[in-house]
């Protein structure tokens, strides 16, 4: 099974470059993803830190 994108044969300059990029995107899009679920991930720490903070603040 071919992929759609797959427009550009490989041994082409512009199928090395369309190559290239598609793999940066893939990283990127994983660094993405990565920075998303730490932010998300700290967003709840401290949230669980200012719950802690007001029930037991005198």
């Amino acid at each position: 099974m071919t992929d759609e994108r797959d427009d550009a044969p490989r041994d082409t300059p512009e199928g090395a470059a369309e190559k290239r990029r598609l793999a940066q995107e893939t990283k990127d899009e994983r660094k993405v993803w990565y920075f998303l679920a730490y932010f998300l991930f700290g967003i709840h720490i401290i949230a669980f830190v200012m719950i802690y903070a007001v029930k037991h603040g005198n």
